[in-house]
């Protein structure tokens, strides 16, 4: 018989076979697997979307056009700039006033509250003299800043509206390698765009951020999604989308979240008081190499290595030395040197608690109380401004040597915006006082900034003036 025949009848006889087999129904439970399974498998965004699109808000921001003082280079004028001109090469900043046109972004957020309070990203709105957001129905409002946190990029915007719709919020501790998460924002200022994907990986530390362990995720983030919310599947606000990383300036696969849990401390604080207080504890540290941790008898390079104690600080009334080791914050672990700063930032001034650390070879609990960050915005040995969003200012103290210059305290204006721009502030300008009251540090310029016209005693150029900037617009 040739193969042709064997095969011909191989299939007869299992036809056969087939035909006076029963047939039998898959079990409920079979059924009930295959749709649990597809369900893990590809996910259902659509009733997610409808329920919480209504919630997720564009914002506009607009910066009014400006003249600013440029200094120029020494010894430049226009005749210099002739010689310039004649020889084709690029002209040098001369001294002289230039014209900023105003400009226009374009950033997303999210309803918090039924009466209007929206969180975004601190960059979005930052220097706006503007803000405008539309909801997804085409109804816009004016917003008005309550208070900004760089450290954290997390900005709260209030608008004059009720009966809002409001997201869910959930825990972002609770996320999952691999976990589905979602993102509604306005790439591009396409409104209520969707994107999905999953969570990459937990508490991403970036260089540039030492207060926020990120959520990365290879949900499609683009510019105008930044200060999004990002959903885990039941629903619930997990992350605010904050940073993408790009060699194009598009989505490359690599987006990252604040964690919803840090915002929500952060936004208390805002709402509150219009500014963030963080825990200090006043170290300098470094990170650890294979090489140190041997030397300081760890077995892996992880924890905080002291390598300075700021005097009169909670470190050094603590007995903390250098050479010191943190591994612990009150049991919760140190793995580097960007952990220990998320740590204690999140606590509050007075809190009591106590450090694990490695000193002489040997473990060390010592107990520590958390003091004020003097300079809130602060990097260590840093001078760095402050910001008061509702006057557009940005300040810092004087220094010892700049207060015997001028022979005054106060505060040094770093970057003037918005309403103080307008009223005539100026950068280098020194705020004495505001509304009869000494400055002393930008917590009190924060304060007079609630009121809803502020009287600034400013000292420029030897000389002293008020300025009233008014906070309400009519």
């Amino acid at each position: 018989m040739s193969f042709a025949l064997k095969t011909t009848a191989l299939a007869a006889a299992l036809c056969a076979a087939l035909a006076t087999a029963p047939f039998t129904a898959p079990t409920a439970e079979a059924a009930l697997f295959s749709q649990d399974e597809k369900q893990a498998t590809l996910p259902d965004f659509v009733k997610l979307v409808e329920e919480n699109g209504p919630a997720v808000v564009n914002i506009q921001i607009i910066r009014n056009a400006r003249v600013v003082q440029t200094p120029g280079i020494p010894g430049m004028d226009e005749r210099h700039a002739e010689i310039f001109r004649r020889f084709g090469f690029p002209l040098p900043f001369f001294p002289g006033e230039r014209e900023i046109p105003e400009q226009r972004g374009t950033g997303s957020g999210f309803i918090l509250s039924a009466d209007g309070t929206i969180m975004t990203n601190a960059h979005v709105v930052e220097g706006a003299d503007e803000i405008i957001v539309r909801l997804t129905d085409k109804r816009e409002f004016k917003g008005k800043v309550l208070g900004t946190d760089k450290q954290t990029d997390i900005a709260i915007v209030k608008i004059e509206a009720k009966d809002l719709p409001v997201l869910k919020i959930g825990r972002s501790e609770d996320l999952k390698v691999g976990e589905w998460v979602a993102a509604i924002g306005s790439p591009f200022g396409l409104d209520n765009t969707v994107t999905a994907g999953i969570v990459s990986a937990l508490s991403r530390n970036l260089p540039s951020d030492q207060y926020v362990p990120f959520i990365q995720t290879d949900v499609a983030v683009n510019p105008g999604n930044s200060g999004g919310p990002l959903f885990n599947m039941k629903g619930e606000v997990v992350g605010i989308n904050s940073q993408i990383f790009s060699t194009s300036g598009g989505f490359m696969g690599l987006s990252f979240a604040i964690p919803i849990d840090l915002a929500m401390q952060i936004k208390d604080q805002l709402v509150k008081d219009g500014y963030v207080t963080r825990g200090y504890v006043g170290v300098y540290i470094q990170e650890l190499s294979q090489e140190l941790a041997e030397t300081f008898g760890l077995k892996t390079p992880e924890g905080a290595l002291v390598t300075k104690i700021e005097k009169d600080s909670p470190a050094e009334k603590a007995g903390l030395r250098e050479g010191d080791v943190i591994t612990a914050l009150d049991g919760k672990k140190v793995t580097s040197s960007v952990s220990l700063p998320m740590l204690v930032s999140a606590m509050k001034p007075g809190d009591e608690a106590t450090l694990t650390v490695i000193r002489d070879k040997k473990e060390k609990a010592i107990d520590i109380t958390i003091g004020t960050n003097p300079n809130q915005d602060q990097n260590a040995g840093g001078q760095d401004a402050k910001t008061t969003p509702r006057l557009g200012l940005e300040v810092r103290p004087l220094t010892a040597e700049e207060a015997k210059t001028a022979e005054t305290s106060g505060l040094l204006v770093a970057n003037v915006t918005g309403a103080a721009a307008k009223a005539g502030v100026r950068k280098g300008d020194i705020l004495v006082s505001a509304n009869g009251k000494p400055l002393k540090s930008a917590r009190d310029l924060a304060n007079a900034a609630k009121e809803d016209q502020v009287l600034l005693l400013v000292q420029r150029d030897g000389g002293r003036i008020f300025i009233p900037i008014r906070t309400k617009t009519k």
